[in-house]
């Protein structure tokens, strides 16, 4: 791993997985006495199998995107025989749109893997645990930082790792198939197809059509696509009445003391951040294909972009990195904001009935808010609009933010266990099976970027930990502009889905 080879890196790893270890003894610590949500209510049994089995599939989540997504302009034939199983998860995601239906599924199963591992492994109010320093207890238990860690490293950021760079070995299972069939049954059921409505009026704004691979939809399949729509919409109006019904009346998870405005605030504030940094790793993928000329006049824009691409372009992956802490940490502080938790002998929100009070209380109505309203609509916005994205204030201080907590190291865990999973798996990198992209262009077998969702209406997001490119490509960059060009015009057959 490229992470590991420097003294100061591989010290970042190891006192990170010393964090981490301590971080998953807490959480583990934490439902074995009892003091989180699901194992007080239910059992501590329930609980563990709960917070194992939601961080397990986050890794798949997490993963197949990046090995569905690196894999889209490959042709699947070169690795029908070697691959099966990736094989049918490119039959899949290279028909028609569906890469873009996944993509919008898999975002909510991220969401709601989250919260699950808020119920699980969340403290309650007041939680001790062996008698610990309450400074220590306060900074691993009372912030989140434990669940954090243990999230990040364990669920996503490892299992990126490998997957970008091993891509049809990761994906190569059934297990990442069920996980490819359940993003696509969520985007079918139309829970988030509010999504399509403000990806319409997004578009709209920025005058630009939003580009298809389908071809027109006949009268029923309108009707079924429209009506599932009002659908989505009418459930998130009603998520949000029974959160913000919750917060005003102090029935959630939120800590005690907080007031009511205060903590419909937050909820709100929270979810800017959150939809910030979801909508900047797609601003700066589109801006990373625009000439600095055209880059804009604005003061800010300028400086997110001169920090972005300094030096030798470490500065990318280091905010992918610090961008995923960020994102966990204001997630599980929504999680607890909108939690609903009726206190015993209070009534149900608006009166409902205790089985339906039940499903408020999973938190499920928090993942809804949160998937399309701090997350895909963002993303959306910023395919549109990436230099206005990137012209704001707080884009640029969120840009240091995750650059600076990528420096503290607090993920090099991520690639100690990479490495040993790696190792263990037998993964190998893709050329291996596959050559490499100038290979098989050579060999008649040529990348087809047509599959690759990108422009406006679309999430295209920075591909999380692709190495750098070698210092020969920029020295011949520097040196020959028509490498350059070659590059672009690459980008542009992509954007307009030509071969």
């Amino acid at each position: 791993m490229t992470f590991l080879n420097s003294p100061l890196n591989v010290f970042k790893g190891f006192y990170s997985m010393i964090l981490l270890i301590f971080s998953i003894v807490l959480v583990m610590g934490l439902i074995a006495t009892e003091q989180t949500k699901l194992s007080s209510e239910a059992h501590p049994a329930a609980a563990y199998i709960l917070i194992w089995v939601a961080i397990l599939w986050l890794t798949m989540v997490e993963g197949g995107q990046a090995s569905i997504v690196g894999l889209a302009p490959v042709n699947p034939e070169l690795y029908r025989e070697s691959h099966p199983v990736a094989y049918k998860c490119a039959a899949i995601t290279t028909k028609g749109d569906n890469l873009d239906r996944y993509l919008l599924g898999r975002q909510f199963m991220v969401v709601l893997v989250v919260f699950c591992v808020n119920i699980s492994g969340g403290p309650l109010g007041g939680a001790e645990l062996w008698g610990l320093p309450t400074w220590l207890q306060d900074i691993f238990l009372e912030t989140g930082l434990a669940m954090i860690l243990f999230t990040c490293n364990v669920g996503q950021l490892n299992t990126q790792v490998n997957a970008t760079l091993c891509m049809l070995d990761y994906i190569d299972n059934y297990f990442g198939l069920f996980t490819l069939w359940v993003a696509m049954a969520i985007e079918f059921s139309g829970l988030l197809h509010a999504s399509y409505l403000f990806q319409m009026i997004i578009a709209a704004l920025a005058g630009k059509p939003i580009e298809s691979k389908e071809g027109p939809r006949s009268a029923m399949e309108n009707i079924f696509f429209y009506g599932r729509c009002l659908m989505s919409l009418f459930i998130l109006i009603g998520c949000f009445a029974v959160t913000l019904e919750a917060l005003f009346a102090g029935k959630t998870t939120m800590w005690d003391g907080v007031p009511a405005w205060a903590a419909v605030l937050v909820f709100f504030l929270l979810m800017s951040v959150v939809g910030m940094l979801e909508g900047m790793q797609v601003a700066f993928f589109a801006v990373s294909r625009i000439e600095e000329s055209k880059r804009g006049d604005s003061f800010f824009a300028k400086k997110t972009c001169e920090l972005l691409f300094r030096g030798e372009g470490y500065n990318m992956p280091g905010f992918m990195i610090g961008r995923q802490l960020c994102v966990v940490s204001c997630m599980f502080f929504i999680a607890r904001v909108t939690s609903v938790d009726i206190a015993e002998g209070e009534s149900n929100i608006f009166n409902v009935s205790d089985g339906l009070q039940e499903l408020f209380n999973t938190g499920f109505l928090g993942s809804v808010i949160t998937t399309i309203c701090a997350s895909i609509t963002w993303q959306l916005a910023a395919s549109a609009f990436p230099i206005a994205f990137l012209s704001n204030p707080l884009t640029y201080v969120l840009l240091r933010l995750c650059l600076l907590l990528e420096a503290t190291g607090l993920c090099g865990a991520a690639w100690v266990i990479a490495a040993v999973h790696k190792s263990i798996a037998g993964f190998q990198r893709d050329e291996v099976y596959i050559g490499t992209a100038e290979e098989r262009a050579k060999g008649a077998m040529a990348d087809d970027t047509a599959h690759m969702p990108v422009g406006p209406g679309h999430m295209a997001k920075l591909p999380g930990f692709a190495e750098n490119a070698p210092r020969s490509l920029k020295k011949l960059l520097a040196k020959d502009p028509s490498v350059g060009k070659y590059i672009s015009d690459q980008v542009d057959r992509m954007e307009n889905g030509t071969n």
